[in-house]
């Protein structure tokens, strides 16, 4: 039989503080109001005093309610049953599916034991140039697209979703604006990239405490698949929205802000959730790519500054593409090595040439006088923008190579290009 407690003595925002005793942090409470019962999270425990975050707002909450505390933290459902489903910030359907209660984890869980981890050695092919040749993405490896409002990073994360080659996509939105959340739905469903999906939505008009649930429950699932052998991977969007949500909740809370009135513990909270990522020594894999967009294009505000600290690179998108010289993959060099021979030798060539277009660019703009150097740069530089950089083009790794190929040989003799006489001889294109 669980105690009921009725002695609700303060309610601030989403927040609410009873007063009891024997209960743990993160422990889950039911709320009895007068339209039914309501679940929320302990967040803080002083003394007697324990602080509970409503997951669907204290809104019809009074100081005389029951509340009963489960022993427990927040639990999600897993399973092949959540495959093609669709559910919100508290894990409850959003496509009017049956309520899951069976396989039953633990959300919030600490991240693995460093013994159980093996060395990222996989690549994750997208058929997008620009992250497959120049910047490969990694099995359990955890990477941020830096962005501004407005740029299409829900665009490429769906675009992810639906060509990346791993077993299944668990996608977490919050604070989405509704189409963008129908936008995700309707491209998933049309490509049927679906059926291997499992969606946890929070959008712009639901409770904030529900956007801070979204990545725990997006992450327990994907360790609970990873663990049966499965290639996860956890596409999040955005985390600057999940570090406001943190920042209300601790204003609710009268706690002493950090920069920027964020919580002084905002690194901590970005850590727990990116550190998921894993490939385990004998099972499958979680990769984590999440949104972090910057207000005012700042890389120095504190959340992607403390992304920055946490993650192994980023993806900079910046005028609808992957900017070359602001994206990086730290991990590439473990498997862009095994690909094919001329992979590392085309990735550098190509960015080392790209920079020199800029310059001949910036000249160019400046009216200095062009050199037939300068020209052979400024016609590569608009041939590699419009079939390398553009995220329309969508190809495979191995005609990536070749089209780069194909791209030095139009504009450049073999010898302008630096690259090696013995893998010139072996990938130059020949003239037909």
């Amino acid at each position: 039989m669980l105690k009921v407690y009725t002695n609700i003595i303060q309610i601030a925002g989403d927040v609410i503080i009873v007063e009891a005793e024997g209960v743990g942090y993160n422990d889950v409470a039911q709320i009895d109001i007068r339209s039914g019962t309501s679940l929320a999270q302990v967040i803080r425990i002083d003394g007697k005093k324990v602080s509970l975050q409503v997951f669907a707002g204290s809104r019809g909450i009074s100081t005389g309610d029951k509340v009963r505390f489960l022993n427990h933290p927040m639990r999600v459902a897993t399973g092949d049953d959540l495959l093609g489903r669709i559910f919100n910030g508290s894990g409850m359907p959003l496509d009017r599916g049956p309520e899951l209660s069976e396989n039953l984890v633990d959300i919030g869980a600490p991240p693995v034991n460093p013994v159980k981890r093996i060395i990222p050695n996989k690549m994750i092919r997208t058929g997008i140039p620009m992250v497959d040749v120049f910047n490969s993405l990694v099995e359990s490896q955890k990477l941020p697209i830096f962005s501004i409002s407005g740029e299409p990073y829900n665009e490429l994360l769906a675009r992810i979703a639906i060509q990346a080659e791993v077993d299944i996509i668990i996608l977490g939105g919050m604070g989405l604006k509704y189409d963008d959340y129908l936008f995700f739905k309707d491209t998933l469903k049309q490509h049927g990239a679906l059926s291997r999906s499992i969606f946890f939505m929070h959008t712009a008009s639901d409770p904030v405490v529900e956007c801070l649930l979204v990545p725990d429950l997006a992450l327990a699932v994907a360790e609970d698949f990873a663990l049966k052998g499965k290639r996860v991977l956890v596409l999040l969007s955005d985390m600057t929205n999940f570090a406001d949500a943190l920042k209300e909740i601790s204003i609710t809370m009268e706690q002493v802000p950090s920069n920027r009135g964020y919580p002084g513990d905002l690194y901590s909270q970005l850590a727990s959730r990116y550190e998921k990522a894993v490939d385990f020594d004998t099972a499958g894999s979680i990769t984590i790519l999440a949104v972090t967009t910057m207000p005012g294009d700042d890389v120095t505000h504190p959340v992607p500054d403390n992304t920055g600290y946490i993650t192994e690179g980023q993806f900079y998108l910046k005028g609808g593409v992957i900017e070359p010289f602001g994206s990086l993959s730290r991990l590439k060099q473990q498997v862009n090595g095994k690909t094919r021979a001329d992979h590392r030798t085309i990735m550098d060539t190509m960015i080392q040439l790209f920079a020199s277009y800029r310059e001949a660019l910036e000249k160019q703009s400046m009216g200095f006088q062009m050199s037939a150097w300068d020209n052979k740069l400024l016609k590569y530089g608009l041939l590699f923008e419009e079939k390398i950089m553009s995220l329309k083009v969508n190809i495979p790794l191995e005609k990536a190579l070749d089209l780069g190929w194909q791209i030095l040989a139009d504009c450049f003799l073999p010898e302008e290009t630096g690259i090696k006489l013995s893998i010139i001889e072996q990938f130059w294109p020949r003239q037909k």
